[in-house]
């Protein structure tokens, strides 16, 4: 049996379209945006996959700098360093939140003004916000150890106000002083992390239709109560990316509780910090990763899931 084709028409391939075809064409434009994926999932392959298992066996191996390490695939890792350090890791968790809600209760307002009220201002105002980013992170807390030192204004303002007496009480500062202490280390993460909360808020507030206020006005509806049941609602998926843009970098910070704490508030960051390079214990350092990695997992799930909202930008 012969085959017969049309005059004009390539004959018909059992193995596929025929290169030049139109159906060759399209299957290539088919296939272009799964090319365009090769280099993102090649960069997270070499410097995520590869290096999170390369953590993974280094939390299982038992041994000495001197000696050599050695993959033994001891589980009991874990516990050790659960056990003897979980204090630092519950502080972790305590200043992370108390810094997430201060810069949620410190960013709303700006970004609501940003985004509703600023006029001709808002460009100024968002330079404003960024502008912590043009300078580097150590002497941005270093600037802090400055402003919150024994000698400097704001401890005789609190001291005159008669507040520090409010806060020893609290447990949050020691006697006359606030440099090393637990309100020293939440400030200084709350002003580092700040515009982390503003960006995603303004950029959930600049969405809602400001028609949708004055629908409510129309409704006789009162301006907090505009507030309540559309303003903040709608701002849900930029309240939800801003505490976890702030929470997660906050937990795992060392930089803070270093410069302007003291042994007593050290966090889980100092800890893996030392045992990586100072004590150079890496088996330690590795599973105390892993184990920070998986409860900021398990407890960012879990607020996703509470806070009703899939929609995080």
């Amino acid at each position: 049996m012969t085959l017969t084709t049309t005059h004009g028409e390539p004959p018909a391939s059992a193995a596929g379209p025929v290169p030049g075809s139109p159906a060759a064409a399209r299957r290539r434009k088919k296939l272009v945006p799964y090319w365009l994926l090769v280099p993102g999932i090649l960069w997270l392959l070499v410097f995520f996959a590869a290096p999170l298992v390369y953590q993974a066996s280094t939390s299982l191996q038992t041994g000495s700098l001197e000696e050599g390490f050695k993959l033994t695939w001891h589980f009991g890792t874990y516990a050790d360093a659960l056990s003897e350090y979980y204090p630092q890791f519950l502080r972790s968790v305590g200043y992370a939140t108390a810094a997430t809600v201060l810069c949620l209760v410190l960013g709303y307002p700006l970004a609501y003004l940003i985004a509703f009220r600023a006029g001709r201002w808002r460009n100024l105002l968002m330079i404003l916000v960024i502008a912590p980013f043009f300078t580097s992170f150590l002497i941005r807390t270093l600037a802090w150890k400055t402003i919150l030192s024994d000698g400097g204004i704001v401890v005789s303002t609190l001291d005159s106000l008669h507040v520090l007496g409010l806060t020893n009480a609290l447990g949050i500062t020691e006697g006359h002083r606030v440099l090393a202490t637990p309100l020293a280390v939440v400030c200084g993460l709350t002003y580092n992390f700040l515009p982390f909360m503003i960006l995603p808020l303004y950029t959930s507030l600049e969405r809602i239709d400001s028609r949708l206020h004055e629908a409510a006005g129309d409704l006789y509806a009162r301006p907090l109560t505009t507030f309540r049941k559309v303003t903040f609602p709608l701002s849900m998926p930029g309240v939800v990316a801003g505490t976890l843009l702030t929470f997660i970098p906050a937990a795992g910070d060392y930089i803070n509780a270093e410069l302007l704490g003291s042994t007593d508030q050290k966090m889980i960051g100092n800890v893996i910090q030392s045992q990586f390079l100072r004590v150079l214990d890496y088996p330690t350092a590795a599973a105390l990763s892993f184990i920070l990695m998986a409860a900021i997992l398990a407890l960012v799930t879990l607020y996703i899931r509470k806070s009703g909202t899939e929609e995080l930008v």
